[in-house]
C-alpha cells in the first residue's frame, strides 16, 4: 500500500514542480470573427461545432490541398509554452485564507467536582406519584436491598468511581442529603481551591419535590423533617465561573430556564455596582464580572417531564447515560429488540460479563467504546456549529466525555418521552444516521457474545472501521471544496489510534489534506493536530513519507504549530527523514520545508536546528537534482540563520556561502531567488561587525551583483534588491559619504546647466554623470539650434548607473559619442544601462574617494531602480531613498536646519528638479512617482510646463502655506527588514509564495491525462482547428500567387490612431495586428463592425528616451503572449493583450544598447527581436557588439555571439539552430547557435553594399534580404554567393519580405507599395499613395508588416494611419 502511495504521489509530484512550464487556457469569452474571409478572429469555443465548420474561407473553396501539407494538430500539442510558469501566471503572494479557530485560546480543565446526592432513602417525595413497580437502581445499586444511610453512601461512591472514570485527577467531594449550608461550604471550597479552572456541580434530587417555578431546588434541614429551597441565584454566587451544571431530577428544564434568568439579574446588579462607584457595604474591592451565561448545564428532562419509570431501567438514567454510556447503551439495545431479536440468545445478564477493558481496544468492550467515541464525535462534528463543537468537545476532556454521553442520552431518553435540555442548546441528534452504524457494530459484537463466553472462542474486531474508511476514500474520490464535508473524518482520527488501520487513515488523510487549505481547517477544527503529534514518535519507517506530507500540508496552512514541534522535541523526526538515503527527493522537499517554517522568526526553533547540525544536513542535500528540493534547502538555510549569529558562525565555518553561490547559476529561476535570499540572511544575521566579517559581506555582494543583476526573473532580482538593502544597513556612514558626495557633485552640475541655460552658450562638454547632466548638455547644445526637445526631461539617476560591474574603463575609442552634436566634444561614455555599473562617469570627487564595492552597489540599486518591471523598480528606489534620508538626518543633526537648500530662483527655473542623491523618481525620462521624490506632483506639473517656454513659475497654492522642509524632504524611510516586525522597509513575499506551492495539490492522480470533456480541452482543441484552418488557407494563397493569379489589393480596413506608428507585428494564427508607437502599444483587431478597429492600448511603461522597436509574438499557437523590446534594451512580455493586458515579466536583454535618441549621428535601430517557439529562445541584438540567446524556460543569458561588425544589426530571424542577422553595412552573417560562441558564425554575405531592411529564413534553407537600394536577393545557406538579385529600380524606404509565400512588398521613393513576385521578380501589383477618390488611401509608409502565415500586409504611415491590405484571388 505504501509503495502504490508513493508512486502515485510522487510521479504526480513531478509534473507540479514549481519551475515547471504550463499552458494557460483561453479566456471562456472570446471576439467573434466576421464571415469576411480576409480577416481571421477569434472564436467563442461554445460555437466550435458551428462556426469552425461554417469558416468561410475563399482560398479552402478554390483549391484542394494535400492534408500531409499542414502541420498535424499533434505538433502543437508537442509545443512548449514559455512564460507559463506559476511564477508568471499567479501573483507572487501568499495563500489568502480564514483561519478557523480550531487551537483552543483556553483550554480549560474540570479540576473539582461536587456530587450533591438528595436521595432520602425509603421516602419518596410528596409531590410526584411513582408507578409500582418502579425504577429503583440508582448508580447501579437498588437502595432498598441496603439500610438508608449504607445505601446512600454506596450510590455516593458509585457516582464518584463512575465520574473518575472520566476524569481521574479531579478533586470529588460528596454531599450526602445536604442542608443549604453544606452546599454552601461546599461550592464555596471548591470554587476557592479551583481558582480560574471549572468545577462540576452534579445533583440528583431523586428523594425532593420537582424544582419550583421561582427557580429552587430543594435540600433537607439537619433532622430531615423539612425540604429546604435552595435558590439558584444563591447557588451561581457561590459555584461561580466558569462552572458546569448536571440537573437529575424531575421538571430539570425550569433550573435551566431560572439559571439564564438570574444570571441577566447578577449582570444587571453588577453594571449599578459599578455605576454606584464600588463594591457594597462590607466589600473591600469589587468581584469580577460575572460570566455565568457561558456555563454549561445539563438537565435530565425539559420543565413539564418527569423522569422514565420504567422498571427494567434505571432511576438514575440520565446520569447512568453520563457516566456509564455503554452499559446503558448495550442494556437498552438488547431491549429495544426484544431481547435479542437482532443479537440472538443474548440475555441483560450476559452483558455484564462481556470481556475486556475499556482501554484495551483489542478487547469487545474496547472496541465498542472506541466506535461509540467515533460516532458520537463525528455526529457532533456533523450537526454543531465548528465554535460550538470546539467549546464542548475539545476544550475540556470531562465536559467532551460528558457531551458526547449526552447525545447517547439524547436518544435513550427520547424514546422514554423524555427530553434532555442542555445549555448551550444542541440540535436533535437522536435520530442522525450513524446511530444505525452503532446498533450495526453492536449487533455484530454482540452475536459474537455467547461463542466467547461458553466456549471461549477469540473476538474478531469489528468491521466498523474499515467501512468507514471505504465511505471516507468514495468521498475523497468525488471530494472538493463546495460539497458537504465527509462526515467520516471525525473517524479516521479515531482509526490513527489503530496499529493495523493507521497505514490506510493516513493515506486518506493526507489526500484529504491535498485538497486545499480548507480541508486542512477542517482536519484541524476536528481535532487531528495531536494525534498526528503524538505519531510523531513512531519510528515505523513505512510512515515517514506521510508524516511528513501531512506536517507539511499544515505548516502551509498554520506556521504556528512550529512551538508544538520544537516543545516535543518532534522537529528531530523531520531531521531523521531529511538524512534517510532511502527517502525519494520529493519527501526530504516536504521534510525540508517542515523544518525551515519551525525556524522562521522563532529564535528556540533555530537553537535548536543549529544543535541538529541542520546547516551541514543542508550543504549535504544541496547536489540533489529536484529544483524545488534545492530551492527550499536555500531557503531553509536563509531562515535559519536569519538575524542568528550562532547559526551564521556554524555557516561560515561549513563554507555555507561558497555552496549557495553556486545555485546562483541554476537553471531553475525560483532556485536562484533562494539562494539569493538565503545570501541575503546571511549578511543581515551579523550583529557584530569584525573586519573578517565585513570582507565576507562584500565579497558575498560583490558576486551577487555580477551574477544577478542582470538576471531574466523578476523574483530573483527582487530578492537582489532586499539583499542589498541589507548590505546598506551594514555599512551606513559609508553610504550616507557616497550619497553625500554624490549629491554635491549634482548641485554643481545643476548649477552649471542653470547658467548655460539662461546664457544659451556652447562649450565643450565635461564628464557626464547622469541621465539629468546628459540632458542638460544636449538641451544646451541643441537651444542654440532646434531648440529643447520636449522628451529630454530627464533626471539624474538614470545615466549615473555602473557600466560593466567591476570594470571601471571606458568603451573603446571609435565609439561615437552619444551626445556627438556639432560643437559637442566627443565622449567615450555612451548613454546605456550597461555604462551605469561603476560610477565612473562621475568625477574623482565621487570615484576616487570611495572603494569600489560601495560604487557598485550603489551603481546596482539605481539600475534595479530602472528596472522594467515596476515592482523592482519601487524597491530599488526605496533602498536609495533610505540613504538619502538617513544622509539628510544626519546631517540635519550636525548642521540643524541648515541642511535643506534653500529653492533659488535658478532652481526653479532649471529644467529638472534640484539635484539629490537618490533621485529615483525621474528614471531614465519615466514620469516621476507621486511619493518619495525631491518636489511634490504639482510643481513637477508646473516645472514640465515651462520647458522649451518662458522659464518663470509659481509655487502651487497648496505648497504656498507649508513649510519647505515639508515638501522638500522626503519622508523617512527606516532600516529594512525582511520578515516585517516593527521594522519597515522594502519585502518580498517569495517565502509564502514559495510555501503556497506545499498548499496547492501534490497528488494530483493521472496528471498526465487529458480531460477530454473539460471546457479548457475543447478551447485548446479549437485553437488547434483554428491554426489548421488558417494553414491550409495560406497554402492555397501560396497556390494561387504562384500560378498568378490573385492579388494584395483587397484594402481591409483603415486604422486611425493617437501617434505615429514605427513598429508593426501580425499574430501569426489570427489577423490582429500589434502596432507599436514609441511608447504604447495597440491591438488592432474585429469588433463588430465590417473592418478591424483598435481594441485595447496599453503603454509599454519604458523610459522617456527609449521607444518600442520591436515585437514578437509567442505561444502564438495558443494563447499567445507579446513581446516587446526598446532600444534601451529592456523586453517587456504581455499576457491577455487582447483583453485587458497586464505585464508577465520584463528585463534587460541587452543593458549596453543606448536609446537612438541619445545614439545622436550614429545609426542604429535599436533592439531587434527573433523568437523560437521550440527552443523557447529569444535572441536580441542591436547597436552592440554581441548577438545575445536569451534561455526564456530558465529565464537567462544563454550565450552571447560577437558580431565581429562596427555596424548595428537591422534584423534577426533563426529557424531550425540557424540563426541569420542583417547589419547596417549589407552584411548578412549566419550562426549555429548550437555550437560555440567562438565557432557560431558559418557564413557571412557580402553582396548588399546598404543597409539591410528585411531578412527572412524560408524552407529549403533559403534566405531572402532586401536592402534600402530595392535589391532583393535570394540566397542558399550552403553557397557563398546569391542565387538570385531582384531590382525595385527605386530606392526602398521600408521593405517586407513573406515569411512562407514568394513574394515581398516595398516602399519606395516614387510614394507606392509595389508587390514583387520572388520567382522572376515582376510587379503583381502596386498600392498607390491617395489612389483615386474612391481608391485606397494610403500616406507615406514608415513600416511594412507581412502577416507571418496568410498573405496580407500592414502598412503604417507617418500621418499616424495603420492601412491593412489582404489577398484577392481573381
Amino acid at each position: 500500500l505504501l509503495d502504490s502511495l508513493l508512486q502515485e504521489c510522487f510521479q504526480s509530484t513531478q509534473a507540479l514542480n514549481m519551475p515547471a512550464s504550463r499552458g494557460e487556457p483561453p479566456p471562456p469569452s472570446l471576439p467573434q470573427a466576421p464571415a469576411r474571409s480576409s480577416w481571421l478572429g477569434f472564436l467563442p469555443v461554445s460555437a466550435l461545432e458551428d462556426n469552425v465548420r461554417n469558416m468561410n474561407i475563399e482560398a479552402e473553396e478554390a483549391y484542394e490541398v494535400d492534408e500531409d501539407d499542414s502541420e498535424p494538430v499533434d505538433s502543437f500539442c508537442k509545443l512548449p509554452l514559455a512564460f507559463s510558469c506559476p511564477r508568471h501566471l499567479q501573483p507572487v503572494q501568499g495563500v489568502e485564507m480564514i483561519m478557523q479557530t480550531w487551537r483552543m485560546r483556553e483550554r480549560m480543565k474540570t479540576v473539582s467536582v461536587a456530587l450533591v446526592i438528595c436521595q432520602n432513602v425509603g421516602v419518596d417525595p410528596p409531590d410526584v406519584t411513582k408507578t409500582q413497580p418502579c425504577a429503583r437502581q440508582e448508580c447501579w445499586v437498588d437502595p432498598l436491598s441496603l439500610n438508608p444511610q449504607r445505601a446512600l453512601e454506596t450510590i455516593g461512591g458509585n457516582l464518584q468511581r463512575q465520574y473518575e472514570r472520566w476524569q481521574p485527577r479531579a478533586r470529588y467531594r460528596q454531599s450526602l442529603d445536604p442542608t443549604v449550608e453544606e452546599v454552601r461550604r461546599l461550592a464555596t471550597g471548591l470554587r476557592r481551591s479551583a481558582r480560574d479552572e471549572r468545577v462540576l456541580f452534579h445533583y440528583n434530587g431523586h428523594g425532593v419535590p420537582r424544582p419550583t417555578a421561582n427557580g429552587e431546588i430543594w435540600v433537607f434541614n439537619r433532622s430531615y423533617t423539612q425540604y429546604i429551597p435552595l435558590s439558584i441565584y444563591d447557588l451561581q454566587s457561590w459555584m461561580g465561573s466558569p462552572s458546569i451544571y448536571v440537573y437529575d431530577c424531575n421538571n430539570a428544564g425550569i433550573i435551566v430556564d431560572s439559571f439564564r434568568n438570574f444570571a441577566e439579574q447578577h449582570e444587571r446588579e453588577y453594571v449599578e455596582q459599578i455605576r454606584a462607584g464600588g463594591p457594597q457595604a462590607g466589600g473591600t474591592e469589587l468581584p469580577p464580572p460575572p460570566s455565568l451565561r457561558n456555563c454549561i448545564q445539563l438537565a435530565a428532562c425539559s420543565k413539564d417531564q418527569l423522569l422514565p419509570m420504567n422498571p427494567d431501567l434505571p432511576a438514575d438514567l440520565f446520569t447512568a447515560c453520563l457516566t456509564t454510556p455503554i452499559k446503558v447503551a448495550l442494556r437498552w439495545f438488547v431491549m429495544k429488540n426484544d431481547l435479542g431479536q437482532l443479537a440472538p440468545k443474548v440475555k441483560l445478564e450476559q452483558l455484564e460479563k462481556i470481556p475486556g477493558q475499556f482501554g484495551d481496544r483489542r478487547t469487545m468492550l474496547g472496541e465498542l467504546n472506541w466506535i461509540f467515541t467515533a460516532i458520537t464525535d463525528t455526529i457532533a462534528w456533523n450537526t454543531l456549529p465548528r465554535d460550538t463543537f470546539q467549546k464542548l468537545f475539545r476544550q475540556d476532556l470531562l465536559v467532551a466525555s460528558l457531551f458526547r454521553n449526552f447525545l447517547l442520552a439524547e436518544r435513550i431518553m427520547k424514546s422514554n418521552d423524555c427530553t434532555p435540555v442542555s445549555q448551550p442548546k444542541l440540535p436533535g441528534t437522536h435520530q442522525h444516521p450513524m446511530w444505525e452504524a452503532w446498533d450495526l457494530a453492536v449487533d455484530i459484537c454482540l452475536s459474537q457474545l455467547k461463542n466467547i463466553l461458553e466456549e471461549d472462542k477469540t473476538y474478531l474486531p469489528s468491521s466498523f472501521f474499515e467501512e468507514q474508511l471505504t465511505a471516507f476514500e468514495v468521498w475523497l474520490s468525488h471530494g472538493c471544496e463546495e460539497r458537504s464535508p465527509p462526515e467520516q473524518l471525525p473517524i479516521v482520527l479515531q482509526v490513527l489510534l489503530s496499529q493495523a488501520h493507521r497505514l490506510r487513515a493516513l493515506d486518506l488523510l493526507g489526500k484529504f489534506l491535498d485538497l486545499g487549505p480548507w480541508a486542512v481547517n477542517l482536519a484541524l477544527s476536528v481535532g487531528i493536530f495531536p494525534y498526528v503529534l503524538k505519531l510523531l514518535q513512531s519510528s515505523a519507517r513505512e510512515l515517514r513519507p506521510l508524516l511528513v506530507f501531512i506536517w507539511a500540508k499544515i505548516l502551509a496552512v498554520d506556521s504556528s504549530c512550529q512551538q508544538d514541534l520544537v516543545r516535543d522535541q518532534s522537529h528531530k523526526y523531520f531531521l531523521t527523514v531529511l538524512q534517510d538515503p532511502a527517502m525519494l527527493p520529493q519527501v526530504k522537499t516536504w521534510a525540508v520545508f517542515v523544518l525551515s517554517s519551525v525556524v522562521q522568526g522563532y529564535k528556540q526553533g533555530q537553537d535548536e536546528a543549529v544543535a541538529g547540525n541542520l546547516i551541514s544536513i543542508c550543504l549535504n542535500e544541496m547536489d540533489e537534482a529536484d529544483p524545488v528540493f534545492k530551492q527550499w534547502l536555500a531557503i531553509c538555510l536563509g531562515t535559519l540563520w536569519d538575524k542568528h549569529e550562532e547559526a551564521r558562525g556554524r555557516a561560515m565555518r561549513c563554507n555555507a556561502p561558497e555552496s549557495l553561490e553556486t545555485l546562483l547559476l541554476d537553471q531553475t529561476p525560483e532556485v536562484r531567488a533562494a539562494a539569493v535570499y538565503a545570501l541575503g540572511t546571511f549578511i543581515n544575521s551579523c550583529s557584530e561587525r569584525t573586519e573578517h566579517a565585513n570582507t565576507l559581506d562584500q565579497n558575498i555582494a560583490t558576486r551577487l551583483l555580477q551574477k544577478i543583476l542582470e538576471d531574466g526573473s523578476t523574483l530573483v532580482r527582487k530578492e537582489l534588491v532586499v539583499t542589498m538593502q541589507y548590505v546598506v544597513n551594514s555599512f551606513p556612514n559609508n553610504f550616507m559619504a557616497l550619497m553625500r558626495a554624490i549629491a554635491d557633485e549634482d548641485d554643481g552640475l545643476a548649477a552649471g546647466t542653470r547658467s548655460s541655460l539662461l546664457s544659451v552658450s556652447t562649450s565643450t562638454l565635461g564628464r557626464v554623470s547622469s541621465e539629468d547632466k546628459l540632458s542638460r548638455q544636449v538641451l544646451q547644445q541643441r537651444r542654440s539650434v532646434v531648440g529643447i526637445p520636449q522628451s529630454m526631461t530627464g533626471s539624474v539617476t538614470e545615466l549615473n548607473r555602473m557600466g560593466d560591474l567591476g570594470i571601471l574603463t571606458t568603451p573603446k575609442r571609435g565609439r561615437k559619442s552619444v551626445i556627438g552634436l556639432a560643437g559637442v566634444g566627443t565622449q567615450h561614455h555612451v548613454a546605456s544601462l550597461a555604462s551605469l555599473a561603476s560610477m565612473a562617469c562621475y568625477g574623482p570627487g565621487v570615484t576616487a574617494k570611495f572603494k569600489p564595492f560601495y560604487l557598485k552597489v550603489v551603481g546596482g540599486l539605481m539600475v534595479l531602480e530602472r528596472d522594467p518591471d515596476k515592482e523592482v523598480g519601487t524597491m530599488a528606489r526605496q533602498v536609495l531613498d533610505t540613504i538619502y534620508n538617513k544622509m539628510v538626518a544626519a546631517e540635519r543633526e550636525r548642521k540643524g536646519s541648515g541642511v535643506f537648500r534653500s529653492l533659488s530662483q535658478a532652481e526653479l527655473h532649471s529644467v529638472s528638479a534640484p539635484g539629490s542623491p537618490a533621485k529615483a523618481s525621474f528614471m531614465l525620462g519615466d514620469s516621476p512617482p507621486g511619493h518619495n521624490t525631491t518636489l511634490p506632483a504639482s510643481f513637477r506639473q508646473g516645472l514640465a510646463g515651462s520647458v522649451g517656454g518662458q522659464h518663470s513659475l509659481t509655487l502651487p497654492s497648496d505648497l504656498a502655506s507649508k513649510p519647505a522642509q515639508a515638501w522638500l524632504g522626503r519622508s523617512t524611510v527606516s532600516d529594512i527588514s525582511e520578515d516585517g516586525g516593527q521594522e519597515t522597509g522594502v519585502k518580498t513575499n517569495f517565502l509564502a509564495w514559495s510555501a503556497k506551492h506545499f498548499s496547492s495539490r501534490l497528488m494530483k492522480l493521472g496528471e498526465d491525462m487529458v480531460d477530454l470533456e473539460s471546457e479548457e480541452y475543447w478551447a485548446r482543441q479549437w485553437l488547434y482547428d483554428r491554426n489548421e484552418k488558417v494553414k491550409r488557407r495560406a497554402a492555397a494563397e501560396r497556390k494561387s500567387v504562384e500560378e498568378g493569379s490573385g492579388r494584395l489589393d483587397d484594402q481591409l480596413g483603415v486604422v486611425k490612431i493617437p501617434q505615429p506608428p514605427s513598429v508593426l507585428a501580425y499574430e501569426p494564427y489570427t489577423s490582429s495586428l500589434a502596432v507599436a508607437t514609441r511608447d504604447s502599444i495597440l491591438l488592432v483587431g474585429n469588433k463588430p463592425g465590417p473592418s478591424p478597429q483598435v481594441t485595447t492600448s496599453w503603454g509599454n511603461g519604458n523610459s522617456r528616451v527609449s521607444q518600442i522597436t520591436s515585437l514578437q509574438f509567442c505561444n502564438s499557437h495558443e494563447r499567445g503572449l507579446l513581446v516587446a523590446g526598446s532600444d534601451d534594451g529592456c523586453v517587456r512580455v504581455w499576457r491577455g493583450w487582447d483583453e485587458s493586458p497586464h505585464l508577465v515579466t520584463g528585463w534587460t536583454l541587452l543593458p549596453e544598447m543606448v536609446p537612438q535618441s541619445l545614439a545622436g549621428s550614429r545609426v542604429s535601430y535599436g533592439l531587434q527581436l527573433a523568437w523560437s517557439q521550440p527552443d523557447q529562445l529569444l535572441v536580441g541584438a542591436g547597436d552592440a557588439k554581441n548577438i545575445r540567446l536569451w534561455d526564456c524556460s530558465a529565464e537567462v543569458r544563454l550565450c552571447d555571439l560577437p558580431i565581429q561588425s562596427d555596424s548595428c544589426v537591422t534584423c534577426l530571424h533563426m529557424d531550425k539552430g540557424v540563426l541569420a542577422a542583417s547589419f547596417g553595412d549589407g552584411q548578412i552573417k549566419l550562426f549555429d547557435y548550437r555550437a560555440p560562441p567562438a565557432s557560431a558564425r558559418i557564413m557571412a554575405f557580402r553582396e548588399h553594399k546598404q543597409l539591410v531592411l528585411s531578412l527572412k529564413m524560408q524552407e529549403g534553407g533559403k534566405i531572402v534580404s532586401g536592402c534600402t537600394e530595392g535589391v532583393v536577393k535570394v540566397w542558399d545557406i550552403r553557397r557563398q554567393s546569391s542565387l538570385t538579385t531582384l531590382e525595385t529600380n527605386q530606392p526602398a524606404v521600408s521593405l517586407d519580405i513573406h515569411q512562407s509565400a514568394p513574394v515581398f512588398a516595398a516602399w519606395t521613393s516614387t510614394q507606392q507599395i509595389s508587390f514583387h513576385s520572388l520567382h522572376e521578380g515582376k510587379v503583381l501589383n502596386q498600392i498607390r499613395y491617395h489612389e483615386g477618390l474612391l481608391g485606397n488611401r494610403l500616406g507615406p509608409v514608415n513600416c511594412l508588416k507581412f502577416h507571418p502565415s496568410l498573405i496580407q500586409l500592414a502598412a503604417a504611415s507617418t500621418d499616424s494611419h495603420v492601412s491593412m491590405f489582404g489577398y484577392r484571388r481573381y
